[in-house]
């Protein structure tokens, strides 16, 4: 009986040891501001380990449904004859790349659509061209086929933006999430990928690369891929692969002034004084990598090197696609865009009180001033510390990207994509108010592409788009609305700055779509939304910036 007794004991003793390291692996286990949300409970019929696979599985098809579903809308400029818009562009380029020789890439036609990109973006069209080409020959044939819009190129056109996306963006992206909150941050996979529907179904990316049509997801891919090597410490192939995603699209200059500081800062050795800091530096490492990225940027150009044949024509080249990639002849600001030029042009005229050179200086003298703290926190906590947080460089691309959007020469409407992306991945964050915060910013960033893409013709992807991000973050559940709306674990200040931005955005919708603006103004509902987009920007740069100094 004692025996028994002692079994009986022992194997209750068991299962409360049992019971105790289950719970104790729960609490290990961090929350994330997902758990309540629809997506997780979509997902988390897939949580045990044999099941995960097929998770991922659903995610990425589920992703290229609602890609796929908005590429059935217009796109940019269709119908409007004879200079079309973003999509002939990329159409015309895939044309003219496949029937002429390299060296006229970046001369021909510029009055329709000169080529204006990078040569990775020119060879990535070729491809597709070839591609294309081999399919259908009329869709580019060269001259006569300027244009041409029947379903089967529309078919091609966007078949080839999603499996570009799929060959690069989506999963650099997968790995970097992967990378960032697996085992260290001892969260399960389902929440991995709960993260990663989130940031696939970022509205913006889907309606300007799917919708409008461009391959931005490329240059972000590329740009991913650096930031994964980054976090490595792989000093030479961060620097490769952010030189591709430069050499596919001049925009990822904007992380230029952070990954130069956050690289220089990594060659230095923390030690006790400040000098024998800066004494440490790896002049060596510092050589390689300059020399890395020469011979990266000198590969890339090779084709039209090899093809000019004599030095001064290759120089003459290389001076032609330099002033192609950056056009500071066309001006301040092109268009309507969310950035500080457009929205105090309203108040002061620059184009009347200076010259072009001068607001090329004042604008560049601008946007290195705002990319100078995030840039100089970086570089200061990595001389100073042995170890470093990964999400600084995420606060650090992001910050420094939003201070060329607002202040930069010539930027886009669509440029919005290059600040955002990086901020997009502090949904990563276990902290619900910071998710709360990303959630606004990208809320904001699509309302800011509201006036595009109305012209394009995809107003109710953009209506769809919006409320589904929102939808599967927040459902039906009205306390989980009212914690995006009104987030309480914010300062008084930003809490009213969100709460109003969103009362201003409801507003900005309602006179577009009620009211007609005088004749005088027929802008003004557009100056309306650029306005209330440049304030959110703003604050959203300095937040980043203080959240950087708080790590």
């Amino acid at each position: 009986m004692g025996k028994l007794t002692t079994k009986k004991q022992k194997s209750a003793g068991g299962w409360r040891n049992s019971s105790q390291r289950m719970s104790s692996h729960l609490a290990q286990e961090k929350l994330t501001p997902f758990d309540n949300s629809p997506i997780f409970e979509l997902l988390k019929a897939f949580e045990k380990p044999h099941d995960q696979w097929a998770a991922r599985y659903i995610l990425v098809l589920s992703v290229i449904l609602l890609k796929a579903a908005v590429g059935l809308g217009l796109f940019s400029g269709q119908g409007e004859k004879p200079i079309n818009g973003d999509f002939e562009a990329q159409r015309h380029w895939m044309e003219l790349s496949i029937h002429l020789p390299v060296t006229t890439w970046y001369y021909f036609d510029l009055q329709y659509w000169g080529l204006d990109y990078p040569p990775l973006t020119a060879y990535h069209l070729w491809a597709l061209g070839k591609i294309g080409s081999l399919l259908n020959p009329s869709w580019f044939v060269l001259g006569s086929s300027r244009g041409i819009e029947n379903p089967q190129i529309k078919t091609f056109m966007r078949i080839a933006c999603l499996v570009s996306e799929l060959t690069l963006y989506i999963p650099a992206v997968m790995q970097l999430t992967s990378q960032l909150i697996g085992r260290k941050e001892n969260r399960s996979r389902i929440h991995q990928i709960v993260v990663l529907a989130m940031i696939f179904c970022q509205p913006c990316l889907t309606l300007i690369d799917n919708g409008h049509f461009q391959f931005n997801s490329v240059m972000l891919g590329l740009f991913v891929c650096s930031m994964i090597e980054l976090l490595k410490d792989n000093l030479i192939l961060a620097s490769i692969w952010f030189m591709c995603s430069i050499m596919f699209k001049q925009m990822a200059l904007y992380y230029s002034p952070f990954i130069f500081a956050f690289i220089l800062s990594k060659l230095f050795t923390p030690r006790k004084t400040l000098v024998s800091t800066l004494a440490s530096l790896q002049i060596g490492k510092l050589i390689i990598v300059g020399v890395t990225v020469v011979l990266t940027v000198v590969a890339i150009v090779s084709p039209f090197l090899i093809s000019a044949g004599s030095g001064p024509e290759a120089l003459t080249h290389v001076k032609q696609i330099l002033t192609r990639m950056f056009p500071f002849e066309r001006g301040l600001f092109e268009d309507k865009v969310a950035n500080f030029w457009c929205t105090s042009n309203v108040l002061i005229k620059y184009a009347t009180r200076f010259s072009a050179s001068q607001l090329k200086v004042i604008s560049f003298a601008l946007t290195l001033l705002g990319a100078l703290p995030p840039c100089t926190i970086a570089f200061w906590k990595n001389i100073t510390r042995k170890t470093m947080p990964p999400e600084l460089v995420i606060y650090g691309f992001s910050a420094t990207a939003w201070a060329f959007y607002l202040f930069l020469f010539q930027v886009h409407e669509k440029t919005v994509l290059v600040p955002l992306i990086p901020s997009t991945f502090l949904l990563l964050s276990t902290d619900s108010s910071v998710v709360f915060v990303i959630q606004w910013i990208n809320n904001i960033s699509a309302f800011s592409l509201y006036p595009l893409l109305k012209k394009d013709g995809l107003g109710l992807q953009y209506i769809l788009c919006t409320f589904l991000i929102n939808w599967l973050l927040c459902g039906f559940k009205g306390s989980n609305w009212k914690a995006l709306l009104l987030p309480r674990q914010q300062t008084l200040v930003l809490k009213t700055i969100i709460s109003c931005s969103y009362l201003a955005v409801i507003v900005v919708h309602a006179l577009d779509i009620f009211v007609l603006p005088p004749v005088r103004y027929p802008d003004l509902w557009t100056i309306a939304n650029t306005s209330v987009s440049f304030g959110c920007f703003s604050c959203f740069y300095l937040w980043l910036v203080y959240k950087m100094s708080q790590l």
